[in-house]
């Protein structure tokens, strides 16, 4: 029988030792049938969904073939967003924490190209980075593959459906041979099938089920009138009152549709869609992840890459034409150990789908009727907490500790008021408990932040 344990691999001492204080104990199914693969520097072409813990996985892979005294490029990790670049970029400098100078380098559009030319000067070990922005220092050459190790193309399928196939293609053409490809994806598509041969060299194959159990997520479809998909997510919504739920809508026009339909109902929602410029889309990101906007509305391609952490309900708003889509989908909540629920909406045009995805399961589907539900509870469906923007980021050497102090010294707000704190270069965001807002707001404005001025608004409602 496979060891589960981090022990059985051959891993240096002090990585085992790092992990052990992450409190990584034993691996999960993707990564005990993947590392050992990745260890013996075979390429890898990898099945699994987001949350089964591939990030740390690929992370591990990497890592052990650095050599930490060299400054180039021996690593690129690929994906689709900024978003997911960002956490796999975090995820992996916690896994290198056991050995000295291993820079890590996110390299994403929505960010100056020129600071970024800076950090590459100097030199880094490895770069997490989307495909249009590592294209684009390609062709200015700032970037050098050359001396590269390993390739990892993360959420592979997702890449695919945003239309970075060609991107793809020619930065695995721009990289050496031989090296270490791992591909990792929650579908495998017929496009990156057919050209696997392209990207890999005699590849494993693994693929592991979600770890969403269907123990630990509630799931009920609804018919509905095609007409009527906004009265049902209200009353849905009344009915669970969640404090934080992902609504997936096929199309950005539904999603544009929804929310201002739910807005003409007094419910707040937030739309992410890829019209957003970048800094709307962290705004949007910022709000959602820190509880202060209840539900969030959004396509497969937006919402790939997020893993927000207490998700209670996800609704299908459009049934999708992917079995494998809607179990990711579904998969969003119930993590962690944690219960979740996930309803759909089905109109008599969504049949066939609806079968497709009972088959794909398994087993029959859930159905019940909105109108046997209780009348719903008339209390607004208020957001506990509410995000404040200050003006000064890291670029301004504006740390968490910095604006939590402000909020909470000298007989301020408690601790347990003041919520998430998101930094970013030139813009800072905190949340706070709706009752403190005003106190809060005002604490920051006329306190100042490290002894400045600090200039603060309320986003949002």
């Amino acid at each position: 029988m496979m060891s589960d344990l981090f022990s059985s691999l051959p891993l240096p001492a002090e990585q085992l030792a790092n992990l052990e204080q992450l409190g990584y104990a034993t691996m999960t199914p993707i990564q005990a049938a993947s590392l050992p693969v990745m260890l013996s520097g075979g390429d890898l072409i990898a099945k699994a969904q987001t949350g089964s813990g591939k990030t740390a996985a690929f992370g591990l892979g990497l890592l052990a073939r650095l050599n930490p005294r060299y400054f180039g490029t021996q690593a690129l990790v690929l994906c689709p967003t900024r978003e997911l670049a960002d956490q796999v970029a975090k995820e992996i400098r916690r896994l290198a924490r056991f050995a000295d100078n291993i820079k890590v380098l996110t390299l994403c559009g929505g960010s100056p190209i020129g600071p970024q030319r800076a950090s590459l000067e100097h030199g880094a070990q490895v770069l997490v980075g989307t495909p249009g922005r590592i294209i684009d220092h390609l062709d200015r050459g700032t970037l050098k593959l050359d001396a590269l190790k390993t390739l990892v193309l993360d959420e592979a399928d997702r890449m695919v459906d945003m239309g970075f196939y060609d991107e793809m293609v020619r930065i695995n053409d721009a990289c050496p041979r031989p090296r270490q490809t791992l591909l990792f994806s929650a579908t495998y598509p017929d496009t990156i099938r057919k050209q696997s041969a392209r990207f890999l060299k005699n590849p494993a194959e693994v693929s592991v089920d979600a770890l969403h159990g269907d123990e630990r997520i509630a799931q009920t479809f609804y018919e509905v009138d095609a007409e009527g998909r906004a009265d049902a997510v209200v009353k849905l919504l009344r009915h669970h009152r969640p404090t934080s739920a992902i609504a997936f809508c096929n199309t950005k026009a539904r999603c544009r549709e929804l929310v201002d339909a739910l807005s003409a109902k007094g419910i707040a929602a937030l739309a992410l869609s890829g019209e957003l410029e970048q800094r709307e889309r962290d705004e949007v990101l910022v709000r959602f992840s820190n509880k202060s906007c209840t539900l969030l509305v959004a396509t497969d391609v937006a919402a790939r890459g997020l893993d927000v952490a207490g998700l209670d309900l996800v609704i299908n708003v459009d049934i999708t034409p992917d079995p494998e889509i809607h179990v990711h989908r579904i998969g969003r909540t119930g993590r962690a150990g944690e219960s979740g629920r996930a309803v759909s909406l089905s109109t008599p045009f969504d049949a066939r789908r609806a079968a497709a995805i009972e088959e794909y399961l398994g087993r029959p589907l859930s159905w019940a009727s909105l109108a046997d539900l209780p009348k719903p509870d008339p209390t607004p469906l208020t957001p506990a907490m509410v995000t404040l923007q200050i003006l000064g980021g890291r670029k301004d050497k504006v740390r968490p500790g910095d604006i939590l102090g402000a909020l909470t010294g000298d007989k301020g707000l408690p601790g347990s008021a003041v919520g998430k704190i998101a930094l970013f270069d030139r813009v800072s965001y905190v949340a706070v408990e709706r009752k403190v807002a005003a106190q809060a707001q005002k604490r920051l404005a006329e306190g100042g932040i490290k002894g400045k001025a600090a200039k603060v608004r309320q986003i949002g409602d």
